[in-house]
């Protein structure tokens, strides 16, 4: 693109912090104002600038950025001279801004200048469709983050494994994209292969698709344990008991249970089952 695109988190910085990132300032306009540093706005000029969460900006930034869309101008801070610039606003929030008007916390008259063109977009659990894209491009930018699992074309050569791709399609993701994008940068920090199974996944997820198993003080199954739970303890107990016969050894308990042995490791990560070492189990044999 030709032009500057200035993405804004509007909720993750102060009122007066938001309000020099935006309008920028002469030197001088407050302590630690040691040089003049423009604003997102000049810097955006002929571009577009986005505002993400424009519901939680303050009533006095929601007087000046409506100044902008009417007037095309604006002061910086500590300055008598205003600054004329033609930027695209673009706006997102997930609260309801016109709720936050009757309530009287967002200006009726900005509302009104934003929203011209208002695209609703479905939160992540109407449409899981678009989650296999979304992994794709998050295990992109976060492989090249890393500089790991890369391919020769620069793209991400990381999978999710099809168990843990059905854990994310059953997800209801009440955090919606970010919560997804937390979980895949989450998969590319602890891959150690290719394929990724579905132990990187993060404790709650497992939990939500019974894949957890909580335990009581006594260490057993809670009365309201779900089949999911049960079925997860019976294998745990059943891959522990081909363990010790097997010497510990993961090889000869995969062939006794006639599983290939990437899939007994995966279950033993899921199920969180600790590898005793042979010297270990003779000793406690002896004891």
């Amino acid at each position: 693109a030709e032009h500057m695109f200035v993405p804004v988190n509007s909720g993750s910085l102060p009122p007066d912090l938001l309000e020099s990132t935006l309008f920028g300032h002469v030197k001088g306009a407050f302590t630690g104002a040691i040089t003049a540093r423009k604003g997102y706005f000049e810097i955006a000029d002929k571009g577009t600038i986005f505002f993400d969460e424009i519901g939680t900006i303050s009533p006095e930034i929601q007087a000046k950025l409506l100044r902008v869309i009417q007037e095309r101008e604006f002061m910086p801070l500590g300055s008598s001279e205003t600054v004329r610039v033609d930027v695209r606003i673009i706006a997102a929030t997930n609260a309801d801004l016109k709720k936050l008007v009757e309530e009287g916390k967002f200006r009726e008259d900005l509302y009104y200048r934003l929203n011209v063109i208002n695209i609703e977009l479905p939160p992540l659990r109407e449409r899981k469709e678009d989650i296999p894209a979304l992994v794709e491009h998050f295990f992109d930018k976060y492989s090249r983050e890393n500089e790991k699992f890369l391919g020769p074309d620069g793209r991400s050569i990381l999978r999710f494994e099809p168990e843990a791709m059905q854990v994310l399609m059953e997800h209801s993701w009440p955090g919606n994209v970010r919560e997804l994008e937390n979980v895949v940068e989450r998969a590319v920090v602890l891959a150690t292969g290719p394929e990724v199974p579905v132990s990187v996944l993060p404790d709650y997820l497992l939990q939500g698709a019974g894949l957890g198993i909580r335990r009581d003080t006594g260490g057993g199954l809670p009365p309201d344990a779900s089949l999911f739970e049960i079925v997860a303890d019976y294998e745990r107990r059943v891959i522990l008991e081909h363990l010790e016969k097997a010497g510990w050894s993961q090889t000869e308990a995969a062939q006794s249970l006639r599983v290939p042995l990437s899939t007994l490791n995966q279950k033993i990560k899921r199920l969180n089952i600790e590898i005793r070492k042979k010297s270990e189990a003779a000793r406690a044999d002896k004891s």
